[in-house]
């Protein structure tokens, strides 16, 4: 039985109290060193979640940050961690393989972060059609996803990761590709 990953999918796991992986020290500081301060450019965290790394980058590393999540719950967790309305990210509950790209706030981001959602898209392709579309010149594609193959035959997450052939596909076409690895992740930094 193949399980259909859509919109219905994911707000029947965040609302029913499932949450993920958080932003740890080691990954935040992979990632600001890649990425740079923010000086207020924009930056989008697609897959957002409770919002823990649109924050990251919104306060800490101070880029004007919206986080999208396909997923109303999810949203609504990630903004109510904000102290005081507009103190924040902006928070949009959108679908970036399907929604409308115009409906967001900027048209173009210095950086787009994608952490843990890449293996989930079906049409990878058209995902990273979208993305590049999103991206402003030479800004940063930053994508945080598990290989297959890294946890032990016995963990039942053994296959979460994406297959090498998804990792070409990731990677293919980009200017300037850079990875580092973190546990059973690979963290890429891709350049148009």
């Amino acid at each position: 039985m193949t399980t259909i990953v859509n919109a219905d999918y994911w707000e029947a796991l965040w609302s029913g109290g499932r949450r993920y992986r958080h932003l740890d020290g080691a990954e935040a500081r992979l990632m600001d060193a890649r990425l740079g301060a923010g000086r207020g450019r924009p930056a989008l965290d697609v897959g957002c979640g409770d919002g823990s790394l649109a924050r990251h980058l919104h306060h800490e590393r101070g880029y004007r940050t919206t986080g999208i999540d396909i997923s109303p719950t999810a949203v609504d967790l990630a903004a109510s961690h904000d102290a005081r309305p507009g103190s924040g990210p902006a928070w949009r509950c959108a679908d970036i393989t399907t929604g409308d790209l115009t409906a967001l706030p900027d048209p173009a981001y210095a950086v787009i972060t994608c952490r843990l959602v890449y293996r989930w898209m079906d049409d990878k392709g058209a995902f990273l059609s979208r993305v590049r579309h999103l991206l402003a010149p030479g800004g940063i594609f930053w994508v945080i996803t598990e290989i297959a193959g890294r946890r032990e035959d016995t963990d039942p997450l053994h296959s979460l990761g994406i297959s090498p052939a998804e990792t070409e596909l990731l990677t293919s076409g980009w200017s300037s590709v850079q990875t580092a690895d973190l546990d059973v992740l690979r963290c890429f930094a891709l350049r148009p």
